[in-house]
């Protein structure tokens, strides 16, 4: 069969690393793709914020299954478009993507379904900010509406940082037309917890949890990223935990979306804060995370293909995931400067030795390669992922890794997992 990825980072890599393993898949695609998934799958180019050139390639490949790996896609609607011509594609349409397109929506969604959340406040206008902000403590969350790419969070000591942020997004100076409409949120304090399930619109099928590390810098400190690493073990949640997420958050948003006329197929990711008043939503993403995926895929036994199919077509089970007890980590290198301004076009060396470390695969995200040399492309560079008997090892692998890879300004944190691995 022919299968097409969308998306050119590091979970799109590691897509297309699992899908590859499939003894079903005779043809694979990934359009853009990037330096590394080249060496795995046929790169085709694509516009990715552009809904027609998507559909030209469709209709150039004629997929037997597609898999969309960034949010845009998904909110441009482009399962609508390829389902409504008969390729059959792994995501959900554009009216359920609004769950992740609208933090608006989803908050108010929530609400309606009482799914547990944090305290919130819509706001159009500085004046309907400044006003909301004296029924909150500090610190207080403000959040643009859109999609940020992970940059449109700000945790604010103080009322005033807090009405600063939010009248620099309603500007549109900070994250463009997505701060035109902001979020204020009580502050939750616990561990957060990534909880990944697949649906078919009726039933979910868990993935095994993950822990993100959204700071730039260890110790959770400088501004928010997309995602400087992630890990997962067998022990992130029990069982108990694990079913109660089913039935109180996961289970209740696929009924609750399709109660309201729009039926959530895909990845529904739910990014979860494990608070003294148990487990609350901070945020849902429509699709895999990254750079949660990568842990997540390594730890995957079982055809990819098989899982993802059963969800178009309506057949989603548990008994569709495998896992392995073993352990899993993913440390991000990025650009120098990132999440700010960053210089591209670094070469890159040490990729062959970093991949020979036993455990590691070195999961490119903003990569590009030209006469066999691969530089840099972007502000997350590479996902260096190991899995291992244990997160102690799995950590050391990647680690291990990571001091082979070269590239000018290159930096990394030093404490994916430190802190569940001091307790």
């Amino acid at each position: 069969m022919k299968v097409l990825v969308l998306g050119n980072g590091g979970r799109e890599h590691a897509l297309v690393w699992k899908l590859r393993q499939s003894a079903r898949v005779s043809r694979l695609y990934c359009a853009p793709g990037n330096g590394g998934i080249a060496d795995q799958a046929e790169c085709l180019p694509v516009d990715l914020k552009s809904l027609d050139s998507m559909i030209a390639l469709g209709g150039q490949v004629r997929p037997d299954l597609t898999v969309v790996g960034p949010e845009l896609p998904l909110t441009l609607g482009v399962v609508d478009e390829f389902t409504r011509r008969g390729w059959p594609a792994f995501g959900p349409t554009k009216a359920a993507a609004q769950l992740e397109a609208s933090k608006s929506f989803a908050k108010e969604f929530l609400q309606r379904h009482r799914i547990p959340t944090a305290h919130y406040a819509i706001c159009d206008s500085v004046e309907e900010v400044r006003a909301a902000l004296t029924h909150f403590h500090v610190p207080v969350v403000v959040k643009a509406d859109g999609l940020a790419a992970g940059k449109g969070v700000v945790i604010a000591a103080s009322k005033e940082e807090a009405a600063r942020a939010a009248t620099e997004m309603l500007s549109g100076k900070m994250v463009g037309a997505a701060g035109l409409r902001v979020v204020l949120e009580e502050c939750l304090k616990g561990d957060e917890l990534s909880f990944l399930v697949v649906s078919d619109g009726e039933r979910v099928a868990p993935l095994v949890a993950a822990q993100d590390h959204k700071r730039v810098d260890d110790g959770d400190s400088g501004p928010n990223t997309g995602g400087m690493g992630a890990y997962s073990t067998a022990d992130i949640v029990d069982d108990k935990m694990r079913d109660w997420l089913v039935h109180h958050i996961a289970r209740p948003v696929v009924e609750g979306m399709k109660a309201e006329g729009a039926e959530f197929k895909g990845v529904l990711y739910c990014g979860l804060m494990m608070t003294a008043r148990g487990p609350m939503v901070l945020e849902f993403n429509c699709r895999f995370g990254d750079p949660e995926t990568q842990p997540i895929l390594m730890r995957l036994e079982g055809d990819l293909v098989d899982a993802l199919e059963a969800s178009v077509a309506g057949r989603v089970s548990e008994g569709d995931f495998r896992w392995s007890g073993d352990a899993s980590v993913c440390v991000v290198m990025a650009s120098g400067g990132y999440p700010g301004t960053f210089e591209v076009g670094k070469k890159i060396t040490g990729l062959d030795e970093a991949g020979a470390v036993e455990g590691v695969k070195v999961f490119h995200a903003g990569t590009s390669k030209r006469d066999g040399e691969v530089y840099t492309a972007g502000g997350r560079v590479l996902g260096v992922s190991a899995r291992g008997v244990d997160l102690e090892t799995a950590v050391e692998r990647a680690y291990q890794a990571c001091e082979k890879i070269r590239f000018e300004g290159a930096h990394y944190r030093k404490d994916i997992a430190g802190r569940v691995l001091k307790k």
